[in-house]
Protein backbone atom coordinates (compact mmCIF):
# COMPACT_ATOMS: atom_id res chain seq x y z
CA UNK A 1 0.00 0.00 0.00
CA UNK A 2 1.23 3.51 -0.79
CA UNK A 3 2.68 5.28 2.23
CA UNK A 4 0.84 8.53 1.48
CA UNK A 5 -2.55 6.82 1.33
CA UNK A 6 -1.78 5.03 4.60
CA UNK A 7 -0.95 8.36 6.29
CA UNK A 8 -4.19 9.89 5.01
CA UNK A 9 -6.24 6.96 6.35
CA UNK A 10 -4.52 7.15 9.74
CA UNK A 11 -5.15 10.90 9.93
CA UNK A 12 -8.77 10.36 8.98
CA UNK A 13 -9.25 7.74 11.70
CA UNK A 14 -7.54 9.93 14.27
CA UNK A 15 -9.71 12.98 13.43
CA UNK A 16 -12.83 10.82 13.45
CA UNK A 17 -11.97 9.49 16.91
CA UNK A 18 -11.38 12.99 18.15
CA UNK A 19 -14.54 14.36 16.56
CA UNK A 20 -16.95 11.69 17.76
CA UNK A 21 -15.46 10.98 21.17
CA UNK A 22 -17.96 11.18 24.09
CA UNK A 23 -15.31 12.77 26.19
CA UNK A 24 -15.90 16.49 26.34
CA UNK A 25 -12.38 17.57 25.65
CA UNK A 26 -13.52 20.85 24.09
CA UNK A 27 -13.68 22.23 27.58
CA UNK A 28 -10.00 21.85 28.04
CA UNK A 29 -8.66 25.30 28.39
CA UNK A 30 -5.35 26.87 28.02
CA UNK A 31 -3.68 28.61 30.96
CA UNK A 32 -5.64 31.79 30.14
CA UNK A 33 -8.92 29.93 30.55
CA UNK A 34 -9.93 29.97 26.87
CA UNK A 35 -11.25 26.71 25.33
CA UNK A 36 -9.19 25.10 22.58
CA UNK A 37 -10.24 22.53 20.01
CA UNK A 38 -8.78 19.07 19.99
CA UNK A 39 -7.69 19.43 16.41
CA UNK A 40 -5.75 22.55 17.27
CA UNK A 41 -4.07 20.69 20.12
CA UNK A 42 -3.11 17.79 17.92
CA UNK A 43 -2.14 19.83 14.86
CA UNK A 44 -0.23 22.98 15.76
CA UNK A 45 -0.21 24.05 12.11
CA UNK A 46 -4.00 24.80 12.29
CA UNK A 47 -4.30 28.30 13.69
CA UNK A 48 -7.90 29.09 12.79
CA UNK A 49 -9.92 29.45 15.95
CA UNK A 50 -13.12 27.56 16.17
CA UNK A 51 -12.34 25.19 13.26
CA UNK A 52 -14.70 22.26 13.10
CA UNK A 53 -13.53 18.63 12.76
CA UNK A 54 -14.99 18.45 9.24
CA UNK A 55 -12.95 21.46 8.19
CA UNK A 56 -9.82 19.95 9.71
CA UNK A 57 -10.53 16.70 7.93
CA UNK A 58 -11.00 18.55 4.66
CA UNK A 59 -7.76 20.43 5.28
CA UNK A 60 -5.92 17.17 5.96
CA UNK A 61 -7.44 15.55 2.88
CA UNK A 62 -6.47 18.56 0.79
CA UNK A 63 -2.86 18.39 2.05
CA UNK A 64 -2.77 14.66 1.35
CA UNK A 65 -4.25 15.22 -2.10
CA UNK A 66 -1.65 17.89 -2.86
CA UNK A 67 1.14 15.58 -1.76
CA UNK A 68 -0.33 12.78 -3.84
CA UNK A 69 -0.48 15.12 -6.86
CA UNK A 70 3.16 16.10 -6.37
CA UNK A 71 4.16 12.46 -6.15
CA UNK A 72 2.12 11.73 -9.27
CA UNK A 73 3.80 14.60 -11.13
CA UNK A 74 7.22 13.32 -10.07
CA UNK A 75 6.34 9.81 -11.25
CA UNK A 76 5.04 11.17 -14.57
CA UNK A 77 8.24 13.19 -15.03
CA UNK A 78 10.35 10.13 -14.27
CA UNK A 79 8.20 8.08 -16.66
CA UNK A 80 8.75 10.69 -19.38
CA UNK A 81 12.50 10.63 -18.86
CA UNK A 82 12.47 6.84 -18.95
CA UNK A 83 10.46 6.85 -22.17
CA UNK A 84 12.85 9.37 -23.71
CA UNK A 85 15.81 7.19 -22.72
CA UNK A 86 14.14 4.11 -24.19
CA UNK A 87 13.35 6.03 -27.40
CA UNK A 88 16.98 7.13 -27.70
CA UNK A 89 18.23 3.58 -27.09
CA UNK A 90 15.80 2.24 -29.70
CA UNK A 91 16.97 4.90 -32.17
CA UNK A 92 20.61 3.95 -31.52
CA UNK A 93 19.74 0.28 -31.91
CA UNK A 94 17.93 0.97 -35.19
CA UNK A 95 20.92 2.96 -36.47
CA UNK A 96 23.27 0.11 -35.53
CA UNK A 97 21.00 -2.38 -37.31
CA UNK A 98 20.96 -0.15 -40.42
CA UNK A 99 24.77 0.09 -40.25
CA UNK A 100 24.97 -3.68 -39.95
CA UNK A 101 22.65 -4.10 -42.96
CA UNK A 102 24.78 -1.66 -44.98
CA UNK A 103 27.94 -3.55 -43.99
CA UNK A 104 26.30 -6.83 -44.98
CA UNK A 105 25.28 -5.41 -48.37
CA UNK A 106 28.80 -4.05 -48.85
CA UNK A 107 30.19 -7.45 -47.86
CA UNK A 108 27.92 -9.18 -50.40
CA UNK A 109 28.99 -6.71 -53.12
CA UNK A 110 32.63 -7.25 -52.24
CA UNK A 111 32.19 -11.02 -52.30
CA UNK A 112 30.51 -10.81 -55.73
CA UNK A 113 33.41 -8.66 -56.96
CA UNK A 114 35.85 -11.17 -55.50
CA UNK A 115 34.05 -14.00 -57.29
CA UNK A 116 34.11 -12.01 -60.55
CA UNK A 117 37.82 -11.31 -60.13
CA UNK A 118 38.35 -14.99 -59.36
CA UNK A 119 36.57 -15.93 -62.57
CA UNK A 120 38.59 -13.34 -64.54
CA UNK A 121 41.76 -14.64 -62.96
CA UNK A 122 40.87 -18.21 -63.87
CA UNK A 123 40.05 -17.08 -67.43
CA UNK A 124 43.34 -15.18 -67.64
CA UNK A 125 45.26 -18.19 -66.33
CA UNK A 126 43.48 -20.37 -68.90
CA UNK A 127 44.43 -17.92 -71.66
CA UNK A 128 48.00 -17.90 -70.39
CA UNK A 129 48.08 -21.70 -70.41
CA UNK A 130 46.63 -21.72 -73.93
CA UNK A 131 49.28 -19.21 -75.06
CA UNK A 132 51.97 -21.34 -73.40
CA UNK A 133 50.63 -24.36 -75.30
CA UNK A 134 50.64 -22.35 -78.57
CA UNK A 135 54.16 -21.17 -77.81
CA UNK A 136 55.26 -24.74 -77.19
CA UNK A 137 53.66 -25.81 -80.48
CA UNK A 138 55.37 -22.91 -82.30
CA UNK A 139 58.69 -23.87 -80.75
CA UNK A 140 58.17 -27.48 -81.83
CA UNK A 141 57.21 -26.33 -85.34
CA UNK A 142 60.29 -24.08 -85.49
CA UNK A 143 62.44 -27.01 -84.34
CA UNK A 144 60.92 -29.20 -87.08
CA UNK A 145 61.53 -26.45 -89.66
CA UNK A 146 65.12 -26.10 -88.51
CA UNK A 147 65.52 -29.87 -88.79
CA UNK A 148 64.03 -29.79 -92.32
CA UNK A 149 66.37 -26.93 -93.26
CA UNK A 150 69.36 -28.88 -91.96
CA UNK A 151 68.16 -31.95 -93.89
CA UNK A 152 67.73 -29.87 -97.08
CA UNK A 153 71.15 -28.30 -96.60
CA UNK A 154 72.69 -31.76 -96.17
CA UNK A 155 70.89 -32.92 -99.33
CA UNK A 156 72.06 -29.80 -101.21
CA UNK A 157 75.63 -30.38 -100.03
CA UNK A 158 75.44 -34.03 -101.09
CA UNK A 159 74.01 -32.99 -104.49
CA UNK A 160 76.75 -30.41 -104.93
CA UNK A 161 79.33 -33.09 -104.16
CA UNK A 162 77.67 -35.45 -106.64
CA UNK A 163 77.50 -32.59 -109.19
CA UNK A 164 81.22 -31.92 -108.73
CA UNK A 165 81.96 -35.63 -109.09
CA UNK A 166 79.81 -35.85 -112.22
CA UNK A 167 81.48 -32.69 -113.56
CA UNK A 168 84.86 -34.30 -113.04
CA UNK A 169 83.63 -37.50 -114.74
CA UNK A 170 82.24 -35.41 -117.62
CA UNK A 171 85.53 -33.55 -118.01
CA UNK A 172 87.39 -36.86 -117.85
CA UNK A 173 84.99 -38.33 -120.46
CA UNK A 174 85.48 -35.33 -122.76
CA UNK A 175 89.27 -35.59 -122.43
CA UNK A 176 89.01 -39.32 -123.17
CA UNK A 177 86.82 -38.54 -126.16
CA UNK A 178 89.30 -36.02 -127.45
CA UNK A 179 92.09 -38.50 -126.90
CA UNK A 180 90.18 -41.19 -128.74
CA UNK A 181 89.43 -38.77 -131.58
CA UNK A 182 93.11 -37.95 -131.89
CA UNK A 183 93.87 -41.63 -131.76
CA UNK A 184 91.21 -42.26 -134.42
CA UNK A 185 92.59 -39.62 -136.68
CA UNK A 186 96.10 -40.92 -136.08
CA UNK A 187 95.00 -44.47 -136.78
CA UNK A 188 93.16 -43.42 -139.94
CA UNK A 189 96.39 -42.25 -141.38
CA UNK A 190 97.96 -45.42 -140.35
CA UNK A 191 97.07 -47.90 -143.01
CA UNK A 192 98.54 -50.75 -141.03
CA UNK A 193 95.70 -50.63 -138.37
CA UNK A 194 93.32 -53.43 -138.89
CA UNK A 195 89.58 -52.99 -139.38
CA UNK A 196 88.77 -54.93 -136.11
CA UNK A 197 90.81 -52.57 -134.04
CA UNK A 198 89.18 -49.65 -135.81
CA UNK A 199 85.70 -51.01 -135.07
CA UNK A 200 86.61 -51.59 -131.46
CA UNK A 201 87.91 -48.11 -131.15
CA UNK A 202 84.77 -46.72 -132.78
CA UNK A 203 82.61 -48.76 -130.40
CA UNK A 204 84.65 -47.45 -127.50
CA UNK A 205 84.26 -43.89 -128.78
CA UNK A 206 80.53 -44.44 -129.14
CA UNK A 207 80.32 -45.82 -125.62
CA UNK A 208 82.28 -42.90 -124.25
CA UNK A 209 79.95 -40.49 -126.08
CA UNK A 210 76.87 -42.21 -124.62
CA UNK A 211 78.37 -42.03 -121.15
CA UNK A 212 79.11 -38.35 -121.68
CA UNK A 213 75.48 -37.75 -122.77
CA UNK A 214 74.22 -39.64 -119.73
CA UNK A 215 76.46 -37.67 -117.42
CA UNK A 216 75.24 -34.46 -119.08
CA UNK A 217 71.63 -35.43 -118.36
CA UNK A 218 72.45 -36.28 -114.75
CA UNK A 219 74.21 -32.97 -114.40
CA UNK A 220 71.13 -31.14 -115.70
CA UNK A 221 68.92 -33.12 -113.28
CA UNK A 222 71.25 -32.28 -110.40
CA UNK A 223 71.10 -28.60 -111.30
CA UNK A 224 67.31 -28.73 -111.32
CA UNK A 225 67.24 -30.61 -107.98
CA UNK A 226 69.66 -28.07 -106.53
CA UNK A 227 67.41 -25.21 -107.65
CA UNK A 228 64.36 -26.95 -106.09
CA UNK A 229 66.34 -27.47 -102.87
CA UNK A 230 67.33 -23.79 -102.85
CA UNK A 231 63.69 -22.74 -103.29
CA UNK A 232 62.59 -25.13 -100.53
CA UNK A 233 65.35 -23.80 -98.34
CA UNK A 234 64.24 -20.22 -98.90
CA UNK A 235 60.60 -21.21 -98.15
CA UNK A 236 61.62 -22.99 -94.95
CA UNK A 237 63.79 -20.02 -93.97
CA UNK A 238 60.79 -17.69 -94.43
CA UNK A 239 58.61 -20.04 -92.35
CA UNK A 240 61.32 -20.15 -89.69
CA UNK A 241 61.40 -16.35 -89.55
CA UNK A 242 57.61 -16.23 -89.29
CA UNK A 243 57.73 -18.86 -86.53
CA UNK A 244 60.40 -16.85 -84.71
CA UNK A 245 58.22 -13.70 -84.93
CA UNK A 246 55.18 -15.62 -83.69
CA UNK A 247 57.31 -17.12 -80.91
CA UNK A 248 58.46 -13.65 -79.78
CA UNK A 249 54.87 -12.39 -79.93
CA UNK A 250 53.61 -15.37 -77.94
CA UNK A 251 56.43 -14.91 -75.40
CA UNK A 252 55.52 -11.24 -74.99
CA UNK A 253 51.86 -12.17 -74.53
CA UNK A 254 52.81 -14.81 -71.95
CA UNK A 255 54.91 -12.24 -70.06
CA UNK A 256 52.04 -9.74 -70.19
CA UNK A 257 49.60 -12.43 -69.05
CA UNK A 258 51.89 -13.41 -66.18
CA UNK A 259 52.20 -9.76 -65.12
CA UNK A 260 48.42 -9.39 -65.36
CA UNK A 261 47.99 -12.58 -63.30
CA UNK A 262 50.37 -11.17 -60.68
CA UNK A 263 48.48 -7.87 -60.59
CA UNK A 264 45.15 -9.65 -60.31
CA UNK A 265 46.53 -11.88 -57.56
CA UNK A 266 47.65 -8.79 -55.65
CA UNK A 267 44.23 -7.20 -56.18
CA UNK A 268 42.60 -10.45 -55.12
CA UNK A 269 44.73 -10.55 -51.96
CA UNK A 270 43.82 -6.92 -51.19
CA UNK A 271 40.18 -7.71 -51.85
CA UNK A 272 40.40 -10.77 -49.61
CA UNK A 273 41.88 -8.61 -46.84
CA UNK A 274 39.05 -6.12 -47.37
CA UNK A 275 36.51 -8.94 -47.18
CA UNK A 276 38.12 -10.19 -43.96
CA UNK A 277 38.09 -6.67 -42.52
CA UNK A 278 34.44 -6.25 -43.47
CA UNK A 279 33.60 -9.65 -42.00
CA UNK A 280 35.42 -8.72 -38.78
CA UNK A 281 33.62 -5.38 -38.65
CA UNK A 282 30.30 -7.12 -39.30
CA UNK A 283 31.00 -9.60 -36.50
CA UNK A 284 31.95 -6.75 -34.16
CA UNK A 285 28.76 -4.87 -35.04
CA UNK A 286 26.66 -7.99 -34.47
CA UNK A 287 28.38 -8.57 -31.13
CA UNK A 288 27.90 -4.91 -30.16
CA UNK A 289 24.22 -5.05 -31.10
CA UNK A 290 23.78 -8.26 -29.11
CA UNK A 291 25.56 -6.68 -26.14
CA UNK A 292 23.41 -3.53 -26.30
CA UNK A 293 20.08 -5.20 -27.06
CA UNK A 294 18.15 -5.96 -23.87
CA UNK A 295 16.65 -9.44 -23.70
CA UNK A 296 13.19 -10.06 -22.36
CA UNK A 297 13.09 -11.45 -18.79
CA UNK A 298 11.20 -14.48 -20.11
CA UNK A 299 14.06 -15.22 -22.52
CA UNK A 300 16.66 -14.95 -19.73
CA UNK A 301 14.61 -17.22 -17.47
CA UNK A 302 14.11 -19.79 -20.26
CA UNK A 303 17.87 -19.86 -20.86
CA UNK A 304 18.40 -20.33 -17.13
CA UNK A 305 15.96 -23.24 -17.07
CA UNK A 306 17.67 -24.80 -20.09
CA UNK A 307 21.19 -24.47 -18.63
CA UNK A 308 20.70 -24.88 -14.89
CA UNK A 309 22.14 -27.78 -12.93
CA UNK A 310 21.74 -29.01 -9.37
CA UNK A 311 24.42 -28.94 -6.66
CA UNK A 312 24.02 -31.67 -4.04
CA UNK A 313 26.26 -31.50 -0.95
CA UNK A 314 26.25 -33.71 2.14
CA UNK A 315 28.37 -33.12 5.28
CA UNK A 316 29.05 -35.75 8.00
CA UNK A 317 30.31 -35.45 11.54
CA UNK A 318 30.29 -37.52 14.69
CA UNK A 319 27.80 -36.31 17.29
CA UNK A 320 27.01 -37.09 20.90
CA UNK A 321 27.77 -40.66 22.02
CA UNK A 322 29.34 -41.46 18.65
CA UNK A 323 26.16 -40.93 16.63
CA UNK A 324 26.73 -39.77 13.08
CA UNK A 325 25.02 -36.54 12.08
CA UNK A 326 24.54 -35.64 8.43
CA UNK A 327 23.32 -32.47 6.76
CA UNK A 328 22.29 -32.41 3.12
CA UNK A 329 21.54 -29.43 0.86
CA UNK A 330 20.45 -29.16 -2.78
CA UNK A 331 20.14 -26.00 -4.89
CA UNK A 332 19.90 -24.92 -8.53
CA UNK A 333 23.00 -23.35 -10.01
CA UNK A 334 24.66 -22.38 -13.30
CA UNK A 335 28.11 -22.61 -14.86
CA UNK A 336 30.16 -19.41 -14.94
CA UNK A 337 33.08 -18.91 -17.34
CA UNK A 338 35.94 -16.75 -15.99
CA UNK A 339 38.85 -16.62 -18.42
CA UNK A 340 39.77 -20.19 -19.30
CA UNK A 341 38.20 -21.67 -16.14
CA UNK A 342 34.59 -22.64 -15.44
CA UNK A 343 32.83 -22.87 -12.07
CA UNK A 344 29.47 -23.76 -10.54
CA UNK A 345 28.39 -21.06 -8.03
CA UNK A 346 26.01 -20.86 -5.07
CA UNK A 347 25.52 -19.16 -1.69
CA UNK A 348 27.07 -20.68 1.43
CA UNK A 349 23.57 -20.95 2.96
CA UNK A 350 22.74 -23.39 0.17
CA UNK A 351 25.48 -25.73 1.41
CA UNK A 352 25.65 -27.80 4.62
CA UNK A 353 28.43 -25.47 5.85
CA UNK A 354 27.84 -22.53 8.19
CA UNK A 355 30.08 -19.52 8.70
CA UNK A 356 30.15 -19.12 12.48
CA UNK A 357 32.47 -18.90 15.44
CA UNK A 358 33.20 -21.52 16.57
CA UNK A 359 33.06 -23.35 13.29
CA UNK A 360 31.99 -26.96 12.87
CA UNK A 361 34.62 -29.63 12.37
CA UNK A 362 33.23 -31.93 9.71
CA UNK A 363 34.48 -35.46 9.26
CA UNK A 364 33.59 -35.65 5.56
CA UNK A 365 31.85 -33.76 2.78
CA UNK A 366 30.66 -35.29 -0.47
CA UNK A 367 29.00 -33.58 -3.40
CA UNK A 368 27.78 -34.08 -6.94
CA UNK A 369 26.54 -32.06 -9.90
CA UNK A 370 23.44 -33.15 -11.78
CA UNK A 371 23.24 -31.73 -15.32
CA UNK A 372 20.48 -31.66 -17.90
CA UNK A 373 21.99 -34.79 -19.50
CA UNK A 374 20.99 -36.68 -16.33
CA UNK A 375 24.65 -37.14 -15.46
CA UNK A 376 25.79 -37.00 -11.84
CA UNK A 377 29.43 -35.96 -11.52
CA UNK A 378 31.33 -35.97 -8.22
CA UNK A 379 32.60 -32.68 -6.78
CA UNK A 380 36.28 -32.69 -5.84
CA UNK A 381 36.80 -29.18 -4.44
CA UNK A 382 34.80 -26.42 -2.77
CA UNK A 383 36.18 -22.86 -2.57
CA UNK A 384 35.18 -19.59 -0.89
CA UNK A 385 35.44 -16.21 -2.61
CA UNK A 386 38.12 -13.78 -1.50
CA UNK A 387 35.92 -10.65 -1.38
CA UNK A 388 32.90 -12.29 0.25
CA UNK A 389 33.23 -15.88 1.56
CA UNK A 390 29.47 -16.30 1.30
CA UNK A 391 30.00 -16.92 -2.43
CA UNK A 392 30.94 -20.60 -2.90
CA UNK A 393 32.23 -21.94 -6.23
CA UNK A 394 33.15 -25.41 -7.48
CA UNK A 395 35.90 -25.70 -10.15
CA UNK A 396 35.12 -27.97 -13.13
CA UNK A 397 37.22 -29.65 -15.79
CA UNK A 398 36.48 -29.39 -19.56
CA UNK A 399 35.45 -33.05 -19.59
CA UNK A 400 32.94 -32.45 -16.77
CA UNK A 401 31.52 -29.41 -18.60
CA UNK A 402 31.05 -31.48 -21.75
CA UNK A 403 29.28 -34.24 -19.79
CA UNK A 404 26.95 -31.82 -18.00
CA UNK A 405 25.79 -30.31 -21.28
CA UNK A 406 25.08 -26.84 -19.83
CA UNK A 407 26.22 -23.60 -21.47
CA UNK A 408 28.53 -21.54 -19.22
CA UNK A 409 27.50 -17.93 -18.61
CA UNK A 410 29.86 -15.02 -19.17
CA UNK A 411 30.37 -12.31 -16.54
CA UNK A 412 29.10 -8.88 -17.47
CA UNK A 413 31.82 -6.30 -18.11
CA UNK A 414 29.51 -3.29 -17.62
CA UNK A 415 27.02 -3.93 -14.78
CA UNK A 416 25.38 -0.52 -15.23
CA UNK A 417 24.78 -0.66 -18.99
CA UNK A 418 21.07 -1.25 -18.35
CA UNK A 419 18.91 0.33 -15.66
CA UNK A 420 17.09 -2.89 -14.84
CA UNK A 421 18.26 -6.42 -14.13
CA UNK A 422 16.58 -9.83 -13.92
CA UNK A 423 16.64 -11.69 -10.59
CA UNK A 424 16.04 -15.46 -10.56
CA UNK A 425 15.48 -17.52 -7.43
CA UNK A 426 17.57 -20.64 -7.03
CA UNK A 427 15.58 -22.21 -4.19
CA UNK A 428 12.10 -21.37 -5.49
CA UNK A 429 10.89 -20.98 -9.06
CA UNK A 430 10.39 -17.22 -9.33
CA UNK A 431 11.88 -14.41 -11.33
CA UNK A 432 11.23 -10.75 -11.97
CA UNK A 433 12.61 -7.35 -12.94
CA UNK A 434 14.40 -5.20 -10.42
CA UNK A 435 16.63 -2.15 -10.29
CA UNK A 436 19.99 -1.85 -8.56
CA UNK A 437 21.61 1.34 -7.30
CA UNK A 438 25.27 2.26 -6.92
CA UNK A 439 26.49 2.43 -3.33
CA UNK A 440 29.80 4.29 -3.27
CA UNK A 441 30.60 2.90 0.17
CA UNK A 442 30.36 -0.68 -1.14
CA UNK A 443 32.38 -0.87 -4.36
CA UNK A 444 31.98 -4.64 -4.85
CA UNK A 445 28.20 -4.58 -4.36
CA UNK A 446 25.09 -3.02 -5.85
CA UNK A 447 22.02 -2.23 -3.76
CA UNK A 448 18.58 -3.57 -4.61
CA UNK A 449 15.99 -0.80 -5.02
CA UNK A 450 12.94 -2.50 -3.53
CA UNK A 451 10.71 0.37 -4.69
CA UNK A 452 11.29 -0.75 -8.30
CA UNK A 453 10.67 -4.52 -8.11
CA UNK A 454 8.23 -6.31 -10.37
CA UNK A 455 7.72 -10.03 -10.11
CA UNK A 456 6.87 -11.88 -13.31
CA UNK A 457 6.49 -15.48 -12.14
CA UNK A 458 6.04 -17.14 -8.78
CA UNK A 459 6.01 -15.55 -5.35
CA UNK A 460 8.66 -12.94 -6.01
CA UNK A 461 10.65 -12.28 -2.85
CA UNK A 462 14.34 -11.45 -3.55
CA UNK A 463 16.62 -13.03 -0.95
CA UNK A 464 20.21 -14.16 -0.46
CA UNK A 465 21.48 -16.75 -2.90
CA UNK A 466 19.38 -15.49 -5.83
CA UNK A 467 21.20 -14.99 -9.13
CA UNK A 468 21.17 -11.57 -10.82
CA UNK A 469 21.51 -11.32 -14.61
CA UNK A 470 22.15 -8.28 -16.78
CA UNK A 471 19.56 -7.55 -19.47
CA UNK A 472 21.90 -8.89 -22.16
CA UNK A 473 21.88 -12.33 -20.49
CA UNK A 474 25.26 -12.15 -18.73
CA UNK A 475 25.71 -12.89 -15.03
CA UNK A 476 25.95 -9.76 -12.86
CA UNK A 477 26.30 -11.40 -9.45
CA UNK A 478 24.65 -13.22 -6.55
CA UNK A 479 22.58 -11.78 -3.69
CA UNK A 480 24.83 -11.68 -0.61
CA UNK A 481 21.84 -10.76 1.57
CA UNK A 482 18.32 -9.53 0.98
CA UNK A 483 19.40 -6.03 -0.13
CA UNK A 484 22.87 -6.22 -1.69
CA UNK A 485 24.17 -8.15 -4.68
CA UNK A 486 27.84 -9.16 -4.84
CA UNK A 487 29.26 -8.28 -8.27
CA UNK A 488 31.34 -11.15 -9.65
CA UNK A 489 34.33 -10.13 -11.73
CA UNK A 490 36.91 -12.78 -10.77
CA UNK A 491 37.18 -16.02 -8.81
CA UNK A 492 39.87 -15.26 -6.22
CA UNK A 493 40.03 -17.94 -3.53
CA UNK A 494 40.05 -17.22 0.20
CA UNK A 495 40.01 -20.90 1.25
CA UNK A 496 39.29 -24.33 -0.25
CA UNK A 497 38.23 -27.77 0.96
CA UNK A 498 39.18 -30.99 -0.81
CA UNK A 499 35.96 -32.99 -0.52
CA UNK A 500 35.96 -36.56 0.66
CA UNK A 501 35.60 -38.72 3.74
CA UNK A 502 38.79 -37.55 5.44
CA UNK A 503 38.36 -33.87 6.34
CA UNK A 504 39.73 -33.57 9.92
CA UNK A 505 43.30 -32.75 8.76
CA UNK A 506 41.89 -29.72 6.88
CA UNK A 507 40.61 -28.04 10.09
CA UNK A 508 37.23 -27.12 8.69
CA UNK A 509 36.04 -25.57 11.96
CA UNK A 510 39.00 -23.18 12.21
CA UNK A 511 38.70 -22.13 8.56
CA UNK A 512 34.94 -21.57 8.82
CA UNK A 513 35.45 -19.37 11.90
CA UNK A 514 38.10 -17.31 10.09
CA UNK A 515 35.78 -16.86 7.12
CA UNK A 516 33.02 -15.81 9.51
CA UNK A 517 35.38 -13.17 10.86
CA UNK A 518 35.75 -11.75 7.35
CA UNK A 519 31.99 -11.53 6.91
CA UNK A 520 31.57 -9.99 10.38
CA UNK A 521 34.17 -7.34 9.49
CA UNK A 522 31.96 -6.10 6.63
CA UNK A 523 29.64 -3.12 7.22
CA UNK A 524 26.40 -4.10 8.93
CA UNK A 525 24.35 -3.33 5.79
CA UNK A 526 26.35 -5.96 3.85
CA UNK A 527 26.14 -8.72 6.45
Amino acid sequence: MNRTILIVICDFLLVSLVAFSTLDINKISDPNGQPRSVVNMLDPTTNQPGASPNQDLAQVMKVALDEERRNRDMLLAELGRTRETVTQEQAKLGQRERDLQAVRQQLQTTESQAQKLQQDLQKTEADAQRLRADLTAKEQQAARLQQDIRTREEQATRMQQEQASLQQQFVSAQSNLLTMSHQLRASATDALISKERLAAMEAEVKRQAEEAATLQKQLVQLNESNQVAQVEKQRLTAQLQVAEVEKRHATEQVVKMEEQVKVERVEKAKLAEGVKALATRSTQLEQEIRDNRPLAPNTIFNEFVANRLKIQLTAYRTGFLGAENARRKEVDSILVSVGTNTYAVCHVDDTPLTLWNPGTDWAGITGSLLGRNIVALPVRQLSFHQSDPRLVFLPLTPDQIRQLGSRPYALTTDPFKFQDAVLIGTRESYYGECRFQIDVSAQDYVQLDRNVVRGLFGKFNPSRGDLVFSRNGELLGIMANNNYCLKISAMDTAASFQLGQDLPPQNTGHILSLLYGRVAALPSKLQ
